[in-house]
Formats: C-alpha cells, structure tokens, sequence
C-alpha cells in the first residue's frame, strides 16, 4: 500500500491510495469464497463453480464491490495513520481505479484538525452575578420545606376549596347530547391547578362531598379538538371525596422536626446560607461559561464543515442511544416529530460547531499557558468514579482503558484552562437594562 497527501483549502486533505493488484486480486478471491455458496450455473452443484466460471460468466465486477469493501476497511485506518495528519472527520471515500489484475486506487477526502489563532482569551469582561439571598427566596425554600412534610386528609363534611382535590365523575353535553372524552369516572381534579377548561374548576369551589352539581363552560376558541372549538358545554358533576393538604405550623417545633436546629430562625438562618452556597456555585459556573466563551469567540478559526457533519452525526447518535435507554427508537421519534434523520443533524449543527470551537480554543490556551495536568489528577478522578459507582479504581481502569483515560485527561485540561480564563476574567455590573430584565 501506498500513500499520497494532498492539501485542500478549508482545512481539508484527500489522501490517495494505492492497494497492490495482487492484494486486490486477493481480495477478490476472499469475495469469491464468500458468494460462492449462493452461486448456481447449470453443470455445477452450488457453491463448487471455479471463481474462473463465475467471471466469465458474470463478469470479474462480480466481486468488486465486495473486494473494494475488503481493502478500504483494512488500508484506510492504515493509511490515515501513515499520512501523519491529525483527522477530525469521516473519511469520503471514492473508489478511482478498479479493475482486474490493476492496482486497485481509491481516495478519501478528510478534514484535518484546524489551527487556532487566539484573540484575547485573558481579562475579558463578563457580567457579574448577583448572589444575594432574599427573604423571599428563604420563604420560598421553607414553603417547599414545608410541602414535603404536610399530609393529606379527606374533608367529611366541609367544602371544597381551592387547592384541594375532589375525586369525582363527570358527563359532559353539548346541547343534551354526550361528546367524545367529555365523560370520566372516579377523576382525580386539584381546584385552581388549571387542568380544565378555564371556568370548571372554579364552580367546584364550595360543593360537598355526596354532591352532584352541573358546571357550565365553554370551550376556548383554539381548543384542541376541532369539533368543540366555543362550543357551550355542561358538565355533571358527582363528587365522591374531597382531599386537603394540611400543612404543619411553621414553629420551632417544626424546625427540631426536620431539622437539627431547636429554633425556627436558626433553621431559617442555614435556609439561607444553602441558598448563598448554590448561587456562589451557580454564579462561578456562569462566569466560566461567559468567560471560555468570549476567549472562543474572539478566536479565529476555520472549522471545516466536514468536522461539524462528524461532529453533528455523533451528537446524534447519541440522543439516539438515550432514546433507545428510555424504550423509544429513533425512527419513532422521528415518526412522532415529523422530523427526519437529516433535519436532525441540521439543527444540531451550530452547537456541533460551539462545542468544536470551544474545545480548540482551550486546547490553545492550555498549550500557550503550558498548562499541564499530572497523573494524580487523573488519579483523584478515576477515584471519584469510583467512589461514585461503589466500585474498585483497578475496575474502574479497567472498563475505562488506557485510550479513555487519555480522552479523561484532556477533557481534565480542558476544564483548567476554562478555570485558566474565568480567574483571568473582569467581572463588571449588569447593565441596568439587564437588571430590569431580571
């Protein structure tokens, strides 16, 4: 085999090579072996007819295409290697010479990894976040706190309020007569969640349970159904049971109860400081993110399209792998959507494109900056994963293997250079616009 490279422009290269005539006619003999048994002409059993008799009866293209599969499997990887380009895409290959006792020549024509150019990647300004903690905020987180720990009671003799939940059935007329879906036994209902046409909730508001009461609605204009789009209905309605959320006093009591504070102010107090915790979390997490990408964006790089159709194709394959986890394939996704496999990747394509631009752009940084990350770096993480899923570090090595871990240990250098640009970043005040927005 042998190996030609040839430059294009936009970060492309088409690589030719040439497989010997008689590793091709080898190739065509593995074809041969391979069809054989499938092969009938008339004064030979099947499967013994001599290669010869096959060709000169069908011609030697009968095994070509086969052939050709042979040889582009096994040289290709080997010849991407030897051209020593570093190859960000699938290769398009075109088959230029095939023919009986000749060389067999094909090309593939690759994108090559782009080179990056930094622009300014150190003080770049990003909004500051504002991590105050309201009272309102820790009202909410005690509400919540509150909710889960609340119970549920049936109401004998009152009425139903908002916020409660009758179980009832109902028939539904228009003009007396039944409509399809407009009848339901034992139906679970919250008042004031919304879950029925407007108006219907709000006139359970008051009924007992044992009661029938009739619920008069119409149905909005852009309803769903186009047979009761404004039509007037009646729904009769037969209650069967009312459920209250009862919501524990909110105390110090309550506080020893779900808590380890004796008061409810301290509890309030580690409401608060939780609540600061996360948003310093959240708040350094969007200044690294603005920060890595105003550094990608003011670098200049030429992604060649073929490295985003990789790019974009993997992404998804893998939305595919997560349906297919969850009992869905892609096909009926696809089915559901009224999308389809090309659709798919188009809209993928600029965040194929952000993920690649980002991802170089660190990777320049962590080269400029000779940024380094060492075997125990790779060691505490491996460490985390293993703690994490309850097994051994040699296992975990194990599952990974060494080309993983190598994937691990950029992935690592790439997040220290994100953390590279965010400690170099300026944060500035939102603008006031921005604040209004919020």
């Amino acid at each position: 085999m042998s190996v030609k490279v040839e430059n294009l422009e936009k970060n492309m290269a088409k690589l030719t090579i040439e497989v010997s005539a008689e590793d091709f006619e080898a190739a065509m003999q593995h074809a041969y072996q391979k069809q054989k048994k499938n092969i009938s002409i008339p004064g030979f059993r099947k499967g013994k007819v001599p290669k010869q008799m096959v060709e000169k009866m069908y011609g030697p293209a009968i095994f070509y295409e086969d052939a050709a599969n042979e040889l582009i499997n096994e040289n290709y990887p080997k010849a991407a290697e030897e051209s020593g380009l570093e190859i960000v895409s699938q290769p398009q290959i075109d088959v230029t010479q095939i023919e009986k006792g000749k060389s067999f020549i094909f090309t593939a024509e690759v994108a090559v990894k782009p080179e990056v150019t930094l622009g300014q990647y150190k003080g770049v300004e990003v909004e500051k976040s504002d991590i105050t903690v309201t009272d309102e905020e820790v009202e909410k987180a005690l509400a919540s706190e509150q909710q889960k720990n609340s119970r549920k009671i049936t109401i004998e003799d009152g009425a139903a309020e908002m916020d409660d939940t009758v179980t009832m059935d109902y028939a539904g007329t228009i003009d007396g007569v039944a409509f399809a879906g407009g009848t339901a036994e034992n139906q679970d209902l919250k008042l004031g969640s919304g879950s029925f046409i407007p108006g219907f909730e709000e006139q359970l508001v008051g009924v007992k349970a044992g009661e029938t009461k009739e619920v008069n609605v119409t149905f909005p204009e852009d309803y769903h159904a186009e047979d009761l789009k404004g039509k007037a209905a009646v729904f009769t309605c037969t209650v069967h049971k009312i459920t209250r959320t009862e919501l524990p006093e909110l105390n110090d009591e309550f506080a020893q109860d779900v808590s380890e504070f004796d008061t409810l102010e301290e509890y309030k107090a580690d409401l608060m400081g939780k609540i600061l915790t996360d948003k310093q979390a959240a708040a350094k997490q969007a200044k690294t993110d603005a920060a890595v990408a105003k550094a990608a964006e003011n670098a200049e790089i030429e992604i060649p399209d073929a490295m985003i159709a990789t790019r974009a194709d993997d992404m998804v394959e893998n939305f595919a792998r997560r349906l297919q986890s969850q009992g869905m394939s892609i096909e009926q996704y696809m089915q559901y959507t009224g999308s389809d496999i090309n659709a798919m990747r188009d809209q993928v394509k600029p965040q194929a494109e952000s993920q690649i631009r980002t991802e170089l752009t660190l990777e320049k940084i962590a080269e400029v900056e000779a940024l380094v990350v060492d075997d125990e770096a790779v060691e505490k993480e491996i460490a985390d994963m293993a703690k994490a899923y309850n097994m051994e570090v040699e296992q975990i090595k194990s599952i990974l293997g060494d080309a993983q871990i190598e994937v691990m240990k950029k992935e690592l250098l790439a997040q220290k250079a994100a953390e590279f640009v965010a400690e170099n970043a300026v944060e500035v005040e939102a603008s006031e616009e921005k604040k209004d927005e919020e």
